[in-house]
């Protein structure tokens, strides 16, 4: 039934009707679950290329799970580990990526995303390799007899029904349960939300990384004990670029100037990991403004790290200066970029009454504090 329901290709707007026809061949609960997981099934393709089609979900394990090529990227720093603990394991995704390099234990405390993971790890010949055990890990957990090259991946919840937790503390169980499983492993990792204050985890001895992929940031993660490469580091997925701190960049005072030939717009992760003074001075780059994070140089340097755009000109923003600009030059599209001003992109786009068929990117920024346009072209 789940492979004539899968021949349909079923979206949530087709649901209804899909669920109808079915209803009369087959028990109303048994369609309703084979409907279900085939419509999961084809929104997890994204994240799950080569799984999706044989692979089991609930649509808040789906929506929480992090993208296959997110999860082996961050198991490859426990390839030299001889047993791995998967803590909130889910319906076994992270568990599939470590039991590719070590022999792996998940444990969850639902027994239906345990039965989804057993299902999901069979279905691709790890299972023994990777076994699951339902426990609740706010407990103590017998650690005393692991190899002696052990490694943890934790992944709390972060949400509470619909509701989002953004506080490490009250995640479930809260990150500072990890206090009491360090002494046992020789490494451990915390994959945590994105927007994670870093006020929160500034006393814990980790390194955080905050990881992209295809641009968007995806998630964060903190690495103890021999994970822990650095203090900060931004990845970028699927290419596998990763920056770490430079301290005597970052240390020192930001170097400022005017807009140059190049502006640079850095990928989220090295927004996030604070690494904007460590990428300005790979590129030779300069900032506007120490607080906004637009590079800006002479002589263009290739980097996987930031989008570039070729200079046209700038000036001090006045909407109708930037209008007669625009209009003068006949372009009619524009893409607005901003960084420390108020006004939104929508309100800027219908200030400008453009019309041409020329396209520019402009970026609504400060200057030392002072608000400037620049227009821009790839």
């Amino acid at each position: 039934m789940l492979a004539e329901v899968q021949r349909l290709s079923p979206r949530e707007m087709d649901f209804l009707s899909h669920f109808q026809h079915l209803a009369h061949r087959y028990p109303p609960e048994i369609a309703r679950a084979a409907l279900e997981t085939a419509t999961l099934r084809n929104q997890a393709v994204e994240k799950f290329p080569q799984q999706a089609a044989r692979w089991y979900f609930t649509r808040e394990a789906l929506e929480q799970a992090s993208p296959s090529v997110v999860s082996a990227w961050r198991a490859r720093r426990f390839a030299n580990y001889d047993f791995l603990l998967d803590v909130g394991c889910s319906i076994g995704s992270d568990t599939f990526a470590l039991a590719q390099v070590a022999t792996t234990l998940g444990i969850d405390i639902d027994p239906l995303r345990l039965a989804m993971g057993r299902e999901n790890l069979e279905s691709t010949g790890l299972w023994g390799r990777a076994q699951l055990l339902q426990a609740d890990v706010r407990y103590p957990l017998p650690l005393g007899a692991l190899p002696p090259q052990s490694g943890a991946f934790f992944d709390p919840a972060r949400r509470h029904g619909q509701q989002r937790i953004f506080s490490v503390a009250d995640y479930q169980p809260p990150l500072d349960i990890v206090l009491n499983w360090l002494p046992h492993f020789t490494g451990l990792a915390v994959k945590v939300s994105p927007g994670v204050n870093l006020n929160e985890i500034a006393a814990y001895n980790c390194e955080v990384e905050f990881i992209s992929l295809h641009g968007n940031l995806k998630e964060a993660c903190l690495w103890f004990g021999d994970c822990r490469h650095s203090d900060r580091q931004a990845t970028l997925l699927p290419g596998e670029h990763t920056l770490t701190a430079d301290a005597s960049a970052e240390n020192g005072a930001a170097r400022l100037g005017e807009p140059g030939t190049f502006i640079y717009e850095p990928d989220p992760a090295v927004l996030r990991a604070g690494l904007v003074r460590t990428l300005a001075a790979r590129l030779d780059a300069w900032q506007l403004d120490e607080q906004i994070a637009y590079l800006c140089n002479d002589t263009r340097r290739e980097t996987p790290y930031a989008r570039c755009w070729q200079v046209e000109d700038w000036m001090p923003f006045q909407m109708k200066r930037l209008r007669a600009y625009l209009r003068a030059r006949k372009v009619g599209q524009v893409t607005v970029k901003k960084r420390g001003s108020a006004l939104t992109p929508a309100e800027v786009q219908r200030a400008l009454k453009l019309k041409g068929d020329r396209r520019r990117v402009i970026f609504l920024t400060q200057l030392r504090g002072r608000p400037i346009v620049i227009i821009a072209s790839p």
